[in-house]
């Protein structure tokens, strides 16, 4: 386990204890040595974390210490660090502002030694970045599909055909060069996927569909081989 993992399951365990816990009790539950454990401890302690007691008797986090409502593991936090990566790949501007706005966030959330899973910038995503499409704004879009308003689109398909279409939006699939909408095609009476990048405008119809998102989404999953065109 390493040290910034084992400073987090010390405060952890500390936390939810209703007594003294001695050294030898985390060691073994944490699989490391007394000695270790002790230095950790001494760590804590030097990040003005309240931790006290000494050794032989047990230790006890002092009342009223708290961490941020959300506590993450090691891994969890880095799962969050390759989430916002692969978020800043996406031709989505909104959400990759708002992906740095969370980063911010967790690294003025975060004990400093999970914040240093922040800043040490040892993952990263690579690969193609998707181009923000022209025709289509991909936050008035995700607006769209949360208050199920209507989208009346100019679209072409991969031979050049335009047609127009008003659409219920369900879904939106961020791929490495594209997003897809997946939406019920008013002109097919069915669930169709659009490519952003063939839509060369679109606008909101002041018509919604109240209530019907979830259902709809339900028969796009029950499918999942809905042909794209």
């Amino acid at each position: 386990m390493r040290k910034a993992a084992r400073l987090f399951e010390i405060i952890q365990i500390l936390r939810l204890a209703r007594g003294p816990v001695t050294a030898a009790e985390m060691a073994s539950r944490m699989e490391v040595t007394q000695r270790s454990l002790y230095r950790d401890i001494a760590a804590l302690q030097a990040m003005r974390v309240p931790i006290e007691g000494e050794r032989g008797i047990g230790y006890v986090l002092r009342p009223g210490f708290t961490l941020p409502p959300l506590n993450f593991s090691i891994e969890e936090t880095e799962a969050l660090v390759l989430s916002l990566a692969l978020l800043a790949r996406t031709g989505d501007s909104e959400m990759k502002a708002a992906a740095a706005r969370v980063e911010q966030k967790l690294a003025a959330a975060l004990p400093p030694p999970l914040r240093q899973t922040l800043s040490a910038r040892a993952l990263h995503a690579w690969g193609t970045v998707m181009p923000e499409p022209t025709g289509i704004d991909l936050a008035g879009l995700r607006r769209a599909i949360r208050e199920e308003l209507k989208l009346a689109i100019a679209y072409h398909d991969a031979e050049g055909r335009e047609s127009r279409r008003t659409i219920r939006p369900l879904a939106l699939i961020y791929y490495s060069e594209t997003a897809n909408i997946v939406a019920w095609c008013e002109l097919r009476q069915d669930i169709r996927h659009f490519r952003t990048e063939r839509i060369r405008e679109s606008i909101l119809t002041g018509e919604g569909f109240p209530g019907e998102g979830d259902a709809l989404r339900q028969r796009w999953i029950s499918g999942w081989k809905v042909p794209a065109y």
